[in-house]
Protein backbone atom coordinates (compact mmCIF):
# COMPACT_ATOMS: atom_id res chain seq x y z
CA UNK A 1 0.00 0.00 0.00
CA UNK A 2 1.26 3.60 -0.59
CA UNK A 3 2.41 5.48 1.82
CA UNK A 4 -0.23 8.45 3.51
CA UNK A 5 0.88 11.80 4.65
CA UNK A 6 3.96 12.00 6.77
CA UNK A 7 3.47 12.30 10.56
CA UNK A 8 3.76 15.88 12.50
CA UNK A 9 7.90 16.03 12.72
CA UNK A 10 9.84 15.97 15.68
CA UNK A 11 12.48 18.44 13.96
CA UNK A 12 13.30 21.69 14.52
CA UNK A 13 16.06 21.82 11.72
CA UNK A 14 13.96 20.43 8.58
CA UNK A 15 16.41 20.27 6.38
CA UNK A 16 16.05 16.63 5.76
CA UNK A 17 12.17 17.08 5.41
CA UNK A 18 12.20 19.58 3.21
CA UNK A 19 14.48 18.18 0.74
CA UNK A 20 12.95 14.88 0.45
CA UNK A 21 11.88 13.35 -2.64
CA UNK A 22 8.61 14.78 -4.73
CA UNK A 23 6.23 12.02 -3.44
CA UNK A 24 5.02 11.17 -6.91
CA UNK A 25 8.91 10.12 -7.31
CA UNK A 26 8.75 7.63 -4.52
CA UNK A 27 8.41 3.60 -4.46
CA UNK A 28 5.88 2.08 -3.17
CA UNK A 29 6.00 0.78 0.42
CA UNK A 30 4.25 -2.45 1.52
CA UNK A 31 4.22 -3.56 4.98
CA UNK A 32 3.18 -7.21 4.69
CA UNK A 33 4.48 -8.88 7.71
CA UNK A 34 3.14 -7.51 11.79
CA UNK A 35 6.44 -7.10 12.63
CA UNK A 36 7.23 -3.59 10.85
CA UNK A 37 4.02 -1.45 11.56
CA UNK A 38 5.24 0.58 14.30
CA UNK A 39 3.79 3.42 16.47
CA UNK A 40 3.25 7.04 14.85
CA UNK A 41 6.53 8.12 17.63
CA UNK A 42 9.31 6.04 17.75
CA UNK A 43 13.41 6.55 18.29
CA UNK A 44 15.07 3.97 17.37
CA UNK A 45 17.71 4.52 19.71
CA UNK A 46 14.98 4.33 22.46
CA UNK A 47 14.00 0.89 21.05
CA UNK A 48 17.01 -0.58 20.68
CA UNK A 49 18.54 0.28 23.89
CA UNK A 50 15.89 1.19 26.56
CA UNK A 51 12.83 -1.16 25.70
CA UNK A 52 15.77 -4.61 25.12
CA UNK A 53 17.05 -3.50 28.59
CA UNK A 54 13.51 -3.44 29.89
CA UNK A 55 13.32 -6.67 28.81
CA UNK A 56 16.50 -8.43 29.33
CA UNK A 57 18.47 -6.43 32.17
CA UNK A 58 20.93 -4.00 31.35
CA UNK A 59 23.50 -6.49 32.70
CA UNK A 60 24.15 -8.27 29.91
CA UNK A 61 26.77 -8.52 27.94
CA UNK A 62 26.48 -6.02 24.64
CA UNK A 63 29.49 -4.73 22.79
CA UNK A 64 32.97 -4.96 22.55
CA UNK A 65 36.50 -4.68 20.65
CA UNK A 66 39.22 -7.24 20.70
CA UNK A 67 41.36 -5.89 23.27
CA UNK A 68 39.07 -7.13 25.84
CA UNK A 69 36.72 -4.40 26.05
CA UNK A 70 32.99 -5.25 26.98
CA UNK A 71 30.38 -2.75 27.49
CA UNK A 72 26.97 -4.12 29.00
CA UNK A 73 23.83 -2.63 27.76
CA UNK A 74 23.68 -0.65 30.90
CA UNK A 75 27.46 0.74 29.65
CA UNK A 76 26.20 1.57 26.59
CA UNK A 77 22.92 3.39 27.25
CA UNK A 78 24.93 5.51 30.05
CA UNK A 79 27.72 6.44 27.35
CA UNK A 80 25.21 7.00 24.73
CA UNK A 81 23.26 9.38 27.37
CA UNK A 82 26.35 11.25 28.86
CA UNK A 83 27.28 12.32 24.91
CA UNK A 84 23.80 13.27 24.21
CA UNK A 85 23.97 15.70 26.83
CA UNK A 86 26.93 16.88 25.44
CA UNK A 87 24.99 17.34 21.92
CA UNK A 88 22.40 19.12 23.15
CA UNK A 89 23.94 20.98 26.28
CA UNK A 90 27.51 22.03 25.20
CA UNK A 91 27.09 21.99 21.41
CA UNK A 92 23.61 23.31 21.21
CA UNK A 93 22.16 20.39 19.05
CA UNK A 94 18.86 20.51 18.19
CA UNK A 95 16.31 18.07 16.32
CA UNK A 96 17.07 17.70 13.01
CA UNK A 97 21.32 18.59 12.76
CA UNK A 98 23.44 16.78 11.27
CA UNK A 99 26.14 15.36 12.47
CA UNK A 100 28.95 13.50 10.55
CA UNK A 101 30.46 10.31 12.08
CA UNK A 102 33.58 8.86 10.81
CA UNK A 103 36.01 5.92 12.59
CA UNK A 104 36.72 2.35 12.15
CA UNK A 105 33.95 -0.20 14.08
CA UNK A 106 34.90 0.27 17.98
CA UNK A 107 32.13 0.80 20.97
CA UNK A 108 32.97 5.07 21.27
CA UNK A 109 31.31 5.00 17.02
CA UNK A 110 28.62 2.98 18.34
CA UNK A 111 28.18 5.16 21.26
CA UNK A 112 28.17 8.34 19.21
CA UNK A 113 25.70 6.85 16.72
CA UNK A 114 23.11 6.11 19.78
CA UNK A 115 23.62 9.41 21.39
CA UNK A 116 22.99 11.67 17.67
CA UNK A 117 19.72 9.49 17.58
CA UNK A 118 18.75 9.92 20.90
CA UNK A 119 19.08 14.18 20.81
CA UNK A 120 16.59 14.01 17.62
CA UNK A 121 19.53 14.59 15.62
CA UNK A 122 20.61 13.08 11.86
CA UNK A 123 23.63 10.07 11.70
CA UNK A 124 25.73 10.99 8.68
CA UNK A 125 28.49 7.69 9.00
CA UNK A 126 31.07 8.24 6.86
CA UNK A 127 34.22 5.44 5.80
CA UNK A 128 37.31 6.09 7.80
CA UNK A 129 38.97 5.68 4.43
CA UNK A 130 37.45 8.31 2.62
CA UNK A 131 39.33 11.13 1.53
CA UNK A 132 39.53 15.23 1.77
CA UNK A 133 37.93 15.47 -1.63
CA UNK A 134 34.59 12.73 -0.90
CA UNK A 135 34.29 14.37 2.60
CA UNK A 136 33.68 18.05 0.82
CA UNK A 137 31.11 16.58 -1.37
CA UNK A 138 29.67 14.57 1.39
CA UNK A 139 29.50 18.01 3.69
CA UNK A 140 27.80 19.81 0.15
CA UNK A 141 25.34 17.38 0.09
CA UNK A 142 24.37 17.00 3.98
CA UNK A 143 25.11 20.13 5.41
CA UNK A 144 26.17 19.88 8.60
CA UNK A 145 28.50 21.80 10.88
CA UNK A 146 29.33 19.19 13.51
CA UNK A 147 31.38 15.94 13.01
CA UNK A 148 32.78 13.58 15.71
CA UNK A 149 35.71 11.90 14.47
CA UNK A 150 37.98 8.93 16.02
CA UNK A 151 41.45 11.05 16.72
CA UNK A 152 43.81 9.07 14.26
CA UNK A 153 41.60 9.50 11.64
CA UNK A 154 41.23 13.67 11.52
CA UNK A 155 43.94 14.64 9.05
CA UNK A 156 41.53 13.86 5.91
CA UNK A 157 38.56 15.34 7.79
CA UNK A 158 40.36 19.18 8.56
CA UNK A 159 42.06 18.71 5.63
CA UNK A 160 38.65 18.97 3.79
CA UNK A 161 38.09 22.65 4.94
CA UNK A 162 34.62 22.40 5.41
CA UNK A 163 33.23 25.65 6.51
CA UNK A 164 32.57 26.19 9.93
CA UNK A 165 32.67 22.69 10.42
CA UNK A 166 33.10 22.10 14.19
CA UNK A 167 34.91 18.75 14.57
CA UNK A 168 35.38 16.63 18.21
CA UNK A 169 37.62 13.56 18.41
CA UNK A 170 37.06 10.03 20.69
CA UNK A 171 39.62 7.89 21.83
CA UNK A 172 42.98 10.38 21.98
CA UNK A 173 43.62 13.87 22.47
CA UNK A 174 44.34 16.03 19.10
CA UNK A 175 45.61 19.54 19.47
CA UNK A 176 42.85 22.17 18.98
CA UNK A 177 40.11 19.43 19.06
CA UNK A 178 37.92 18.77 22.06
CA UNK A 179 37.41 15.00 22.90
CA UNK A 180 33.75 14.45 23.09
CA UNK A 181 34.38 11.95 25.72
CA UNK A 182 35.98 13.82 27.73
CA UNK A 183 33.27 16.34 28.08
CA UNK A 184 31.24 13.71 28.63
CA UNK A 185 32.32 12.84 32.09
CA UNK A 186 30.24 13.92 34.69
CA UNK A 187 27.21 14.12 32.58
CA UNK A 188 23.81 12.51 34.08
CA UNK A 189 23.82 9.12 32.68
CA UNK A 190 20.25 9.73 32.49
CA UNK A 191 18.26 11.48 29.22
CA UNK A 192 15.01 11.99 27.66
CA UNK A 193 14.97 10.58 24.53
CA UNK A 194 13.44 12.81 21.50
CA UNK A 195 10.38 11.51 20.98
CA UNK A 196 10.72 11.39 16.97
CA UNK A 197 8.41 10.49 14.32
CA UNK A 198 8.86 6.96 12.86
CA UNK A 199 9.29 8.58 9.90
CA UNK A 200 11.49 11.78 10.54
CA UNK A 201 14.98 10.92 8.80
CA UNK A 202 17.41 9.30 11.15
CA UNK A 203 20.58 8.71 8.92
CA UNK A 204 22.05 9.96 5.55
CA UNK A 205 23.61 7.08 4.28
CA UNK A 206 26.14 7.62 1.35
CA UNK A 207 26.43 5.44 -1.61
CA UNK A 208 30.23 4.77 -2.70
CA UNK A 209 30.52 7.05 -5.35
CA UNK A 210 32.30 4.63 -7.76
CA UNK A 211 30.66 6.67 -10.82
CA UNK A 212 30.40 9.92 -9.94
CA UNK A 213 28.82 12.27 -6.77
CA UNK A 214 27.61 9.79 -4.53
CA UNK A 215 23.72 9.87 -3.35
CA UNK A 216 22.59 10.25 0.10
CA UNK A 217 19.48 7.80 1.10
CA UNK A 218 17.76 9.16 3.42
CA UNK A 219 16.43 6.47 6.43
CA UNK A 220 13.45 6.94 8.60
CA UNK A 221 13.85 5.49 12.15
CA UNK A 222 11.35 3.26 11.77
CA UNK A 223 13.09 1.73 8.45
CA UNK A 224 16.53 0.95 10.66
CA UNK A 225 14.44 -1.67 12.59
CA UNK A 226 11.96 -3.00 9.43
CA UNK A 227 15.22 -4.55 8.13
CA UNK A 228 15.70 -6.16 11.88
CA UNK A 229 12.35 -7.37 11.45
CA UNK A 230 12.24 -8.84 8.33
CA UNK A 231 15.66 -9.94 7.20
CA UNK A 232 17.11 -10.62 10.93
CA UNK A 233 14.21 -11.82 11.76
CA UNK A 234 12.88 -14.07 9.53
CA UNK A 235 16.12 -15.57 7.87
CA UNK A 236 19.28 -15.11 10.15
CA UNK A 237 17.06 -15.64 13.26
CA UNK A 238 19.47 -14.60 15.81
CA UNK A 239 19.23 -15.75 19.44
CA UNK A 240 20.13 -13.40 22.60
CA UNK A 241 23.08 -15.68 23.29
CA UNK A 242 24.67 -15.32 19.62
CA UNK A 243 27.96 -13.55 19.72
CA UNK A 244 28.08 -11.35 16.31
CA UNK A 245 31.22 -10.91 14.46
CA UNK A 246 32.46 -9.43 10.92
CA UNK A 247 34.46 -7.17 8.87
CA UNK A 248 31.95 -4.32 6.78
CA UNK A 249 32.25 -0.71 8.10
CA UNK A 250 29.37 0.95 10.43
CA UNK A 251 28.86 3.39 7.81
CA UNK A 252 28.34 0.64 5.26
CA UNK A 253 24.68 -0.17 5.55
CA UNK A 254 25.54 -3.83 5.85
CA UNK A 255 27.93 -3.58 8.49
CA UNK A 256 25.42 -1.50 10.35
CA UNK A 257 22.86 -4.09 10.22
CA UNK A 258 24.91 -6.85 10.77
CA UNK A 259 27.41 -5.68 13.76
CA UNK A 260 25.13 -3.27 15.60
CA UNK A 261 21.06 -3.58 14.84
CA UNK A 262 20.77 -6.94 14.53
CA UNK A 263 22.26 -7.99 17.16
CA UNK A 264 20.75 -5.31 19.83
CA UNK A 265 17.58 -6.46 18.44
CA UNK A 266 17.12 -9.53 20.07
CA UNK A 267 19.81 -8.77 22.82
CA UNK A 268 22.83 -10.25 21.33
CA UNK A 269 26.19 -9.16 21.58
CA UNK A 270 28.46 -8.18 18.75
CA UNK A 271 32.52 -7.97 18.85
CA UNK A 272 33.49 -5.16 16.65
CA UNK A 273 36.21 -5.67 14.69
CA UNK A 274 38.16 -2.33 13.20
CA UNK A 275 40.24 -3.92 10.86
CA UNK A 276 41.33 -8.12 9.88
CA UNK A 277 42.67 -10.12 7.56
CA UNK A 278 40.86 -13.32 6.72
CA UNK A 279 43.32 -14.91 9.03
CA UNK A 280 42.79 -12.58 11.51
CA UNK A 281 39.20 -12.46 11.41
CA UNK A 282 39.26 -16.68 11.50
CA UNK A 283 41.78 -16.30 15.00
CA UNK A 284 39.12 -13.68 16.32
CA UNK A 285 35.82 -16.14 15.90
CA UNK A 286 37.73 -18.58 17.72
CA UNK A 287 39.30 -16.87 20.57
CA UNK A 288 35.80 -14.92 21.16
CA UNK A 289 32.95 -17.63 20.20
CA UNK A 290 31.50 -15.95 17.71
CA UNK A 291 28.47 -17.46 16.65
CA UNK A 292 27.24 -15.06 13.14
CA UNK A 293 29.66 -13.66 10.89
CA UNK A 294 29.51 -10.97 8.68
CA UNK A 295 31.34 -11.05 5.36
CA UNK A 296 32.42 -10.92 1.89
CA UNK A 297 32.43 -14.01 -0.20
CA UNK A 298 36.44 -13.63 -0.72
CA UNK A 299 37.06 -13.75 3.14
CA UNK A 300 35.44 -16.93 3.80
CA UNK A 301 37.49 -18.67 0.44
CA UNK A 302 40.05 -17.33 2.24
CA UNK A 303 40.12 -18.80 5.57
CA UNK A 304 39.33 -22.03 3.63
CA UNK A 305 42.33 -21.95 1.85
CA UNK A 306 44.41 -20.67 4.95
CA UNK A 307 43.75 -24.07 6.75
CA UNK A 308 41.39 -21.87 9.47
CA UNK A 309 38.35 -24.32 9.45
CA UNK A 310 39.63 -25.15 12.81
CA UNK A 311 38.98 -21.90 14.17
CA UNK A 312 35.38 -21.60 12.61
CA UNK A 313 33.76 -24.43 14.89
CA UNK A 314 31.91 -22.03 16.84
CA UNK A 315 29.73 -20.43 13.99
CA UNK A 316 26.64 -21.57 13.64
CA UNK A 317 25.59 -18.79 11.07
CA UNK A 318 27.84 -16.85 8.16
CA UNK A 319 26.44 -14.33 5.85
CA UNK A 320 28.11 -13.10 2.54
CA UNK A 321 27.09 -10.13 0.91
CA UNK A 322 29.17 -7.49 -1.15
CA UNK A 323 29.44 -9.23 -3.90
CA UNK A 324 28.00 -12.22 -5.48
CA UNK A 325 28.49 -15.43 -4.23
CA UNK A 326 30.20 -18.03 -6.39
CA UNK A 327 28.15 -21.31 -5.98
CA UNK A 328 31.83 -22.81 -5.89
CA UNK A 329 32.69 -20.68 -2.64
CA UNK A 330 29.51 -21.48 -1.33
CA UNK A 331 30.16 -25.50 -1.95
CA UNK A 332 33.71 -25.44 -0.85
CA UNK A 333 32.72 -23.60 2.69
CA UNK A 334 29.97 -25.76 3.27
CA UNK A 335 32.10 -29.10 2.55
CA UNK A 336 34.85 -27.67 4.91
CA UNK A 337 32.49 -26.33 8.18
CA UNK A 338 29.65 -28.05 7.48
CA UNK A 339 28.07 -24.10 7.20
CA UNK A 340 25.11 -23.14 4.84
CA UNK A 341 26.51 -19.66 3.47
CA UNK A 342 23.54 -17.60 3.41
CA UNK A 343 23.61 -15.46 0.53
CA UNK A 344 21.58 -12.05 0.17
CA UNK A 345 21.84 -9.14 -1.64
CA UNK A 346 20.67 -5.47 -0.35
CA UNK A 347 21.73 -2.17 -1.45
CA UNK A 348 21.95 1.04 0.57
CA UNK A 349 19.32 2.30 -1.08
CA UNK A 350 17.08 -0.52 0.38
CA UNK A 351 18.93 -0.13 3.71
CA UNK A 352 20.16 -4.19 3.92
CA UNK A 353 19.05 -7.51 2.36
CA UNK A 354 15.63 -8.06 0.49
CA UNK A 355 16.26 -11.71 -0.97
CA UNK A 356 17.83 -14.19 0.74
CA UNK A 357 17.79 -17.91 2.06
CA UNK A 358 18.97 -19.61 4.83
CA UNK A 359 19.16 -23.60 5.75
CA UNK A 360 17.50 -26.17 3.24
CA UNK A 361 15.82 -23.05 1.21
CA UNK A 362 19.09 -22.47 -0.20
CA UNK A 363 19.90 -23.63 -3.77
CA UNK A 364 23.25 -23.07 -4.43
CA UNK A 365 24.11 -20.81 -6.59
CA UNK A 366 20.70 -18.53 -6.02
CA UNK A 367 20.53 -15.52 -4.48
CA UNK A 368 17.45 -16.75 -2.46
CA UNK A 369 13.92 -15.47 -2.32
CA UNK A 370 12.28 -12.65 -1.18
CA UNK A 371 12.80 -11.67 2.25
CA UNK A 372 9.39 -11.74 4.05
CA UNK A 373 7.88 -8.08 3.97
CA UNK A 374 9.71 -7.70 0.88
CA UNK A 375 8.27 -8.36 -3.34
CA UNK A 376 10.28 -8.43 -5.46
CA UNK A 377 10.06 -9.42 -9.78
CA UNK A 378 12.10 -8.87 -13.02
CA UNK A 379 11.44 -5.94 -15.49
CA UNK A 380 12.63 -5.90 -19.58
CA UNK A 381 13.80 -2.67 -19.91
CA UNK A 382 10.91 -1.11 -20.90
CA UNK A 383 9.54 -2.11 -17.42
CA UNK A 384 7.07 -4.87 -18.78
CA UNK A 385 7.46 -8.03 -16.18
CA UNK A 386 9.51 -10.51 -17.80
CA UNK A 387 8.67 -14.26 -17.73
CA UNK A 388 10.56 -16.80 -15.62
CA UNK A 389 13.70 -17.84 -16.97
CA UNK A 390 14.49 -14.27 -18.81
CA UNK A 391 17.11 -12.27 -18.02
CA UNK A 392 15.80 -8.89 -16.88
CA UNK A 393 16.25 -5.48 -14.37
CA UNK A 394 15.54 -7.01 -10.73
CA UNK A 395 12.90 -5.04 -9.04
CA UNK A 396 11.86 -4.44 -5.48
CA UNK A 397 9.26 -2.92 -3.00
CA UNK A 398 8.76 -3.71 0.36
CA UNK A 399 8.75 -1.66 4.28
CA UNK A 400 12.10 0.00 3.02
CA UNK A 401 12.84 1.86 -0.36
CA UNK A 402 15.08 4.78 -2.00
CA UNK A 403 14.46 8.48 -1.28
CA UNK A 404 17.24 10.57 -2.26
CA UNK A 405 18.44 13.72 -0.74
CA UNK A 406 17.38 16.76 -3.15
CA UNK A 407 18.71 14.43 -6.44
CA UNK A 408 17.59 13.77 -9.49
CA UNK A 409 18.80 10.11 -9.85
CA UNK A 410 15.91 9.17 -7.96
CA UNK A 411 14.23 9.11 -11.16
CA UNK A 412 16.37 6.77 -12.37
CA UNK A 413 16.37 3.94 -9.10
CA UNK A 414 12.62 4.35 -9.05
CA UNK A 415 10.09 3.22 -12.18
CA UNK A 416 6.71 3.09 -11.85
CA UNK A 417 6.80 2.52 -7.68
CA UNK A 418 9.26 -0.13 -7.87
CA UNK A 419 13.14 0.32 -6.68
CA UNK A 420 15.69 -0.61 -9.60
CA UNK A 421 18.54 -1.82 -8.50
CA UNK A 422 20.86 -2.08 -11.38
CA UNK A 423 21.13 -5.55 -11.67
CA UNK A 424 20.47 -8.34 -14.09
CA UNK A 425 18.27 -11.13 -12.38
CA UNK A 426 16.36 -14.45 -13.71
CA UNK A 427 13.51 -15.97 -11.69
CA UNK A 428 12.84 -19.54 -12.02
CA UNK A 429 9.65 -20.95 -11.61
CA UNK A 430 10.02 -21.94 -8.60
CA UNK A 431 10.58 -17.96 -7.46
CA UNK A 432 14.45 -18.37 -6.61
CA UNK A 433 16.08 -15.17 -8.13
CA UNK A 434 19.46 -15.96 -9.84
CA UNK A 435 21.86 -13.08 -10.08
CA UNK A 436 23.42 -12.41 -14.15
CA UNK A 437 25.51 -9.45 -13.74
CA UNK A 438 25.47 -5.72 -12.44
CA UNK A 439 22.68 -4.45 -15.75
CA UNK A 440 26.26 -2.54 -16.89
CA UNK A 441 28.25 -5.29 -16.61
CA UNK A 442 25.84 -7.32 -19.30
CA UNK A 443 28.63 -8.11 -22.19
CA UNK A 444 27.42 -7.70 -25.94
CA UNK A 445 29.99 -10.22 -28.03
CA UNK A 446 29.20 -10.64 -31.79
CA UNK A 447 25.68 -10.16 -30.99
CA UNK A 448 25.96 -12.76 -27.96
CA UNK A 449 24.35 -11.72 -24.15
CA UNK A 450 27.43 -12.42 -22.21
CA UNK A 451 27.09 -12.89 -18.49
CA UNK A 452 30.33 -11.63 -16.61
CA UNK A 453 29.70 -13.34 -13.46
CA UNK A 454 29.04 -16.60 -15.11
CA UNK A 455 32.51 -16.11 -16.55
CA UNK A 456 33.97 -15.03 -13.10
CA UNK A 457 32.59 -18.73 -11.56
CA UNK A 458 34.34 -20.62 -14.16
CA UNK A 459 37.43 -19.11 -13.65
CA UNK A 460 36.77 -18.97 -9.67
CA UNK A 461 36.79 -22.63 -10.04
CA UNK A 462 40.27 -23.26 -11.24
CA UNK A 463 42.42 -23.81 -7.87
CA UNK A 464 45.43 -20.90 -9.69
CA UNK A 465 42.72 -18.39 -9.02
CA UNK A 466 42.03 -16.33 -5.88
CA UNK A 467 40.49 -13.50 -7.14
CA UNK A 468 38.43 -11.96 -10.39
CA UNK A 469 36.48 -9.56 -12.29
CA UNK A 470 35.22 -9.68 -15.66
CA UNK A 471 34.53 -7.11 -18.26
CA UNK A 472 33.80 -6.24 -21.55
CA UNK A 473 36.79 -4.77 -23.69
CA UNK A 474 36.28 -2.97 -26.88
CA UNK A 475 36.96 -4.70 -30.27
CA UNK A 476 36.97 -3.47 -33.77
CA UNK A 477 35.89 -7.04 -35.13
CA UNK A 478 33.14 -7.85 -32.58
CA UNK A 479 32.42 -4.50 -30.75
CA UNK A 480 33.57 -6.51 -27.09
CA UNK A 481 34.96 -9.22 -25.91
CA UNK A 482 35.33 -10.67 -22.66
CA UNK A 483 38.38 -9.65 -20.68
CA UNK A 484 39.12 -11.00 -17.18
CA UNK A 485 41.37 -9.49 -14.49
CA UNK A 486 42.51 -12.66 -12.51
CA UNK A 487 44.66 -12.04 -9.27
CA UNK A 488 46.60 -15.52 -9.37
CA UNK A 489 47.00 -18.05 -6.47
CA UNK A 490 51.17 -17.97 -6.88
CA UNK A 491 51.03 -14.43 -7.21
CA UNK A 492 51.88 -12.38 -10.18
CA UNK A 493 55.77 -11.82 -9.98
CA UNK A 494 56.18 -15.44 -9.52
CA UNK A 495 54.19 -16.64 -12.51
CA UNK A 496 57.04 -16.20 -14.24
CA UNK A 497 59.28 -18.60 -12.19
CA UNK A 498 56.68 -20.85 -12.61
CA UNK A 499 53.82 -21.80 -14.99
CA UNK A 500 54.05 -18.80 -16.85
CA UNK A 501 51.85 -16.02 -17.92
CA UNK A 502 50.79 -17.64 -21.08
CA UNK A 503 50.71 -21.07 -19.71
CA UNK A 504 48.29 -20.24 -17.12
CA UNK A 505 45.96 -17.80 -19.36
CA UNK A 506 46.11 -21.17 -21.38
CA UNK A 507 45.02 -23.21 -19.10
CA UNK A 508 42.33 -20.92 -17.85
CA UNK A 509 40.84 -20.43 -21.42
CA UNK A 510 40.54 -24.06 -21.95
CA UNK A 511 39.06 -24.74 -18.05
CA UNK A 512 36.53 -21.94 -19.39
CA UNK A 513 35.87 -23.29 -22.42
CA UNK A 514 35.43 -26.86 -20.60
CA UNK A 515 32.73 -24.68 -17.58
CA UNK A 516 30.36 -22.80 -19.88
CA UNK A 517 29.52 -22.51 -23.51
CA UNK A 518 33.28 -21.69 -25.32
CA UNK A 519 31.80 -18.05 -26.73
CA UNK A 520 31.94 -17.05 -22.95
CA UNK A 521 35.58 -17.27 -22.54
CA UNK A 522 37.99 -14.48 -21.57
CA UNK A 523 39.57 -13.83 -25.19
CA UNK A 524 41.93 -11.33 -23.19
CA UNK A 525 42.95 -12.41 -19.47
CA UNK A 526 45.17 -9.40 -17.50
CA UNK A 527 46.93 -10.99 -14.49
CA UNK A 528 47.21 -8.21 -11.38
CA UNK A 529 48.02 -8.12 -7.55
CA UNK A 530 44.85 -6.88 -6.41
CA UNK A 531 41.46 -5.86 -7.92
CA UNK A 532 40.57 -2.16 -7.39
CA UNK A 533 37.93 -1.78 -4.34
CA UNK A 534 35.98 0.79 -3.42
CA UNK A 535 35.65 1.53 0.49
CA UNK A 536 32.94 -1.01 1.01
CA UNK A 537 34.91 -3.82 -0.14
CA UNK A 538 32.81 -3.78 -4.03
CA UNK A 539 35.02 -4.66 -6.93
CA UNK A 540 35.30 -1.29 -8.74
CA UNK A 541 34.25 -2.61 -12.42
CA UNK A 542 33.51 0.38 -13.61
CA UNK A 543 37.79 1.32 -13.36
CA UNK A 544 38.43 -1.92 -15.14
CA UNK A 545 36.15 -1.45 -17.86
CA UNK A 546 37.82 1.90 -18.92
CA UNK A 547 41.06 0.18 -18.97
CA UNK A 548 39.69 -2.37 -20.80
CA UNK A 549 38.37 0.34 -23.07
CA UNK A 550 41.42 2.10 -23.24
CA UNK A 551 43.88 -0.50 -23.38
CA UNK A 552 45.69 0.50 -20.82
CA UNK A 553 47.74 -1.47 -18.19
CA UNK A 554 45.88 -1.93 -14.40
Amino acid sequence: MPETELSPSAHVDTYCRDNLPARETWPEFHFDVPEVHYPDRLNVASVLLDDVIDSGGAGRRCIGAPDGTWWTYGDLRQHANRLAHVFVDELGLVPGNRVLLRGPNNPWLVAVWFAVLKAGGVVVPTMPMLRPKELAVIAEVGRFDLAVCDHRFTDDLLGAQIPELRTLTYGGAVEGLDDITQLAQGKDATFADVPTAADDVSMLAFTSGTTGRPKATMHFHRDILANADTFSRYVLRPEPDDIFIGTPPIAFTFGLGGLVIFPLRVGASTLLVEKATPGQLADLISEHGATICFTAPTAYKAMIAKDRVSQLTSLRRAVSAGEHLPKVTWEAFRDATGIALIDGIGSTEMLHIFISAADDDIRPGSTGRPVPGYRAKIVDKAGRDAPDGVPGRLAVQGPTGCRYLADERQAVYVHDGWNLTGDTFIRDEDGYFWFQARSDDMIVSSGYNISGTEVEEALMSHAGVVECAVVAAADDERGHVVKAYVVPASGREKLAEGVGEDALRKQLQDHVKGQIAPYKYPRQIEFVDALPRTSTGKVQRFRLRQEAGSGEAS
